[in-house]
């Protein structure tokens, strides 16, 4: 493990008048109901259900306390299975889940040690299941107290022992072992933060404190402060996108004039940059509130689109649009440096559901795009099912398209994001360069996304 991580501190004294309690429950709310039956929450869902009116400190610290548990779900886990002589708690995920969040505030984040244990002790005391466990929660959590040092400097394999097996053994077989090792171990160091910038990036790059990134985003190096407070929020300058995620709508080129459809498009990252760029942008998706954000964001950008709130697959224009942007619903197993409940709560099975769904998606898109239009088609995911096996499927249903090949002129000279045919294949691995041509070095990983583009020739 790495050494511990500061931690939002917090002065709420709500919960009791008990300082830090309420984030805590929070935290120990979100990771059970993740763990239990509730496995189809994404973990900023499940801490909104369970945090209630917390200010933002205890809400920062909540957030925290579940980032840290799940990007160590592994590791912790097989921490606490050492020191439990009857095994971990499988069965019950309220008590996992309070013996992991206790966990990682002692070995991953820089807070005091008897606020982990006492107030994890507190919360087994107040719950009707768990109280006659308080016993077990004080031991096992104290005894982690003691043999910090120890856990830390034995540290934990990344792959074997923080990854779930059968992501592991998935990303082996597609990526090899060295880069499936470098990928687990790219998701221990968590997400930077990158904007989009509208209009001369290396202007704003130095007036929010980032680096310009070859791949056209500003990388901030350090967070201290809410995004919203950085310069150019409010005038509308930038919005936060992943670099990688960023990519699919660049693949369109030059889109000044042309009508686009944006399926699935909330929260509208590749929205805004459609419209920026000019075009007339239809964004279409099923979640009423997410494209309630859309709108706003657009709206502090000074930006407009069509924004209709419909399933993309009942949409009846075909032929209408110069070219559809397709960023399908998946497994999001690309996305695990930032979103880690994802490796827990996800499971292979999902895979069959999801590509089924983005086969549809795909042949939908495609009866949307104009002779001669073009059709990119993306996935946040690492799983070749969702991404390289989609497009060779694609190709063999619809003769009328074609590839238009990525060139590594348009990822910044890496041919390692180029993969065969010439789709576009980031991974969280892989280190972006700077402008100037030298690598990012810290947290210099990207989303894993794909993305294949397509020309519609009859």
């Amino acid at each position: 493990m790495t050494p511990r991580r500061n931690a939002a501190s917090s002065s709420d004294t709500s919960d009791g008048a008990v300082a830090g309690l309420a984030a805590r429950r929070t935290a120990h709310e979100a990771v059970a109901a993740l763990l239990g039956k509730g496995r189809a929450f994404a973990l900023e869902d499940a801490l909104a259900q369970a945090g209630g009116r917390l200010d933002p400190g205890e809400a920062a610290l909540a957030r925290a306390i579940a980032t840290a548990t799940f990007r160590r779900f592994g590791l912790l886990r097989s921490v606490l299975a050492e020191r439990m002589s009857q095994g971990l708690p499988e069965d019950q995920p309220r008590l996992l889940a309070l013996l992991a969040t206790g966990a990682a505030q002692i070995l991953d984040l820089a807070v005091a040690d008897h606020a982990a244990v006492d107030l994890s002790v507190r919360l087994a005391k107040a719950d009707p299941d768990l109280g006659h466990l308080a016993g077990l929660v004080n031991a096992i959590l104290r005894r982690l107290t003691r043999e910090r040092n120890a856990i830390l400097a034995a540290g934990g394999d990344p792959l074997d022992t923080n990854t779930p097996d059968w992501l592991a053994a998935r990303w082996r077989a597609a990526y090899g072992e060295d880069a499936a090792r470098r990928i687990a171990a790219a998701h221990l160091e968590g997400a930077a933060v990158d904007l989009t910038i509208r209009a001369d990036t290396a202007a704003w790059a130095e007036r929010v404190g980032g680096v310009a990134l070859g791949l056209g985003s500003v990388r901030l190096t350090d967070v201290d402060a809410p995004v919203v407070s950085l310069p150019g929020y409010d005038e509308g300058a930038w919005w936060v996108q992943d670099a990688a995620a960023a990519l699919p709508a660049r693949l369109l080129g030059a889109v000044s004039g042309e009508t686009i459809a944006d399926l699935c498009a909330a929260p509208g990252g590749k929205t805004a940059q459609l419209a920026a760029a000019g075009a007339t942008v239809v964004a279409v998706d099923r979640s009423g509130a997410r494209l309630d954000r859309l709108r706003k964001n657009l709206q502090r950008l000074g930006l407009s689109a069509e924004v209709r709130v419909g399933d993309a697959l009942a949409l009846n224009e075909d032929g209408a649009f110069d070219a559809v942007l397709l960023d399908a619903p998946c497994s999001a197993t690309g996305t695990i440096r930032r979103h880690p409940d994802v490796a827990w709560t996800k499971t292979e099975a999902d895979l069959g559901r999801l590509a089924d769904l983005q086969r549809r998606l795909l042949d939908k898109a495609a009866a949307l795009v104009k002779p001669g239009g073009r059709l990119v088609y993306c996935t946040c995911s690492l799983e070749p099912e969702e991404g390289e096996a989609q497009a060779d499927a694609f190709l063999s249903r619809h003769p009328g398209f074609e590839r238009i090949p990525v060139t590594a002129n348009e990822v910044a000279g890496q041919t390692e994001m180029v993969g065969r045919h010439g789709d576009l294949r980031t991974l969280p691995c892989h280190l972006p360069l700077l402008s100037s041509g030298e690598t990012v070095a810290r947290r210099g990983g990207l989303d894993g996304f794909f993305a294949t583009r397509l020309r519609r020739i009859a």
